[in-house]
């Protein structure tokens, strides 16, 4: 359970479960404590009313009485069971009256043989050791004695000769020696109508307000201490704290919030980089102005000297300047490409014809050291964007493979358009680059000291416009040394620059 939406529906339907649960455990131990009491059955004073019945009119008074009050009480039903084991009315037993009726045979199954069920001999109520059974119509301890008492407004007193108080329920024996056995059974209660009895409200209110209490404590707990942690980190950001991290403690969630949370450190982490980044960024280009403004200081101090050749200084202040003018331009170019909003226009233009024309440019500077460039493939396409920015990208890849190509060997150009979009593919037969370095050569002024240094040519910021470029077009730029020596640079454009 990964997603916090499934979480929450799982914790407060377990909620749910258990409040409903205790609702229904509490409903049905009040209601047995209620309606199944120990002692309900040994209150006497039905059956002693039926046995009064039974003595002064017999059997057909007794179907009278019982078919005139066996809906007497709301709450319980009214049985009559005779020696048959049917009920004398013919009625059909409930679930409830037939299992206490057959608890009732099993609980006597020590009875006297032949005689009708009752209390073992010598109990209250049963036969005296070595009596006939007629004995059992002898009276019967009091009521009290047998856990009964006299009906309701009627006076103390012993019960009729005809009552057998029993462990379990009540006889009555007919003149003719026939015992009937008295069911008086509750009915099963709803739990609605049951809910009403005194203190089940009272509880199941309890019991919902305690789990629910609970629950709702871990989930606010659960929610909102990494919210609390990003709250607090939020405002460190805000303060210039780049190094604070809110995602310790949440490595073992994969919900969103702790999703949030590492999504938060990624952000801070990917500050503290813009922010070394533009610190280095501003030193490499404060160290790139001081060089030429140096050797022209120095020219210039040249140049005042009486005996020195003032024309040659001033060519050599007029490089400086120069390299300073295409420093600061490529500058320029590199910070609108860092933008979030990239002012440039777009176009559809022949990409083939482009190429062409960089390729021309390149092989007309590689003839000073025999540098041919080849080039296979054609993208057979117009693409839609800047020309001039995505022929510099090109241009500054190409130049770079010419100048660091040993003398003599060719450089390859291979234009491939496929499914992926367009690949470009730069190829010479150079040093190339230490495999650990080859993401950072697309950052701005960096220079692989041991084959690219500003003595053969070049700030360091050109593959960081070609990587800006690439990325402003929905592209990327891509660098790897080939197997058989040499490197190799990829610029890719997806389907969507593509117009034809």
């Amino acid at each position: 359970m990964h997603s916090l939406f499934v979480r929450i529906f799982v914790l407060f339907w377990i909620a749910m479960a258990i409040i409903v649960a205790g609702s229904i455990a509490v409903t049905f131990t009040v209601a047995a404590r209620e309606y199944e009491s120990r002692e309900f059955q040994r209150r006497p004073s039905t059956a002693i009313e039926a046995s009064e019945v039974l003595a002064k009119g017999g059997l057909g008074a007794l179907r009278t009485w019982l078919r005139a009050n066996s809906h007497s009480l709301a709450d319980r039903d009214l049985y009559i069971i005779g020696p048959d084991g049917a009920d004398i009315l013919g009625r059909p037993l409930s679930e409830n009256a037939a299992r206490r009726l057959q608890f009732f045979r099993e609980s006597m199954s020590d009875a006297e043989p032949g005689g009708p069920p009752g209390p073992p001999p010598g109990q209250p109520g049963g036969p005296r050791p070595g009596a006939p059974h007629a004995a059992a119509t002898d009276p019967a301890p009091d009521a009290e004695q047998s856990g009964g008492e006299p009906p309701e407004g009627g006076p103390r007193g012993p019960p009729p000769r005809n009552f057998r108080p029993q462990r379990v329920l009540p006889q009555i024996v007919a003149p003719d020696g026939a015992a009937y056995t008295v069911l008086l059974v509750p009915r099963r209660p709803s739990i609605f109508g049951a809910l009403s009895l005194p203190g089940i409200s009272a509880r199941i209110l309890g019991i919902a307000l305690v789990v629910s209490a609970f629950t709702s404590w871990w989930l606010a707990q659960h929610l909102s201490a990494p919210i609390r942690r990003m709250q607090e980190g939020a405002r460190a950001l805000a303060g210039e704290r780049l190094d604070v991290r809110v995602s310790a403690g949440l490595e073992g969630r994969r919900d969103e919030v702790a999703v949030l949370a590492r999504e938060f450190d990624a952000m801070a982490d990917r500050l503290r980089a813009n922010r070394s980044a533009l610190t280095r960024l501003l030193g490499d280009i404060s160290h790139e102005l001081r060089s030429p403004l140096a050797r022209m200081r120095l020219a210039l101090g040249l140049a005042r000297q009486p005996t020195a050749d003032t024309a040659r200084q001033l060519d050599r202040m007029e490089r400086e300047i120069e390299r300073l003018d295409v420093l600061i331009s490529q500058v320029l170019k590199l910070a609108r490409l860092n933008g979030t909003d990239i002012p440039f226009e777009r176009e559809p233009f022949d990409v083939d014809e482009m190429i062409d024309e960089v390729v021309r440019d390149a092989a007309f500077e590689g003839t000073a050291k025999g540098c041919k460039v080849q080039t296979s493939g054609a993208a057979h396409s117009v693409v839609s964007g800047n020309r001039e920015l995505l022929r510099s990208a090109i241009e500054n890849v190409l130049r770079n493979a010419v100048r660091y190509s040993p003398q003599d060997a060719p450089v390859e150009v291979a234009v491939e358009r496929g499914a992926a979009g367009l690949t470009i593919s730069v190829r010479d037969r150079g040093p190339g680059v230490p495999a650990g370095e080859l993401e950072r050569i697309f950052e701005p002024f960096y220079r692989v000291a041991e084959s690219r240094d500003r003595d053969t040519g070049g700030e360091g910021i050109g593959l960081a416009i070609t990587s800006q470029v690439m990325k402003a077009h929905g592209g990327t730029a891509r660098a790897e040394n080939r197997a058989g020596g040499g490197f190799e640079v990829q610029l890719n454009l997806p389907p969507t620059a593509l117009a034809a």
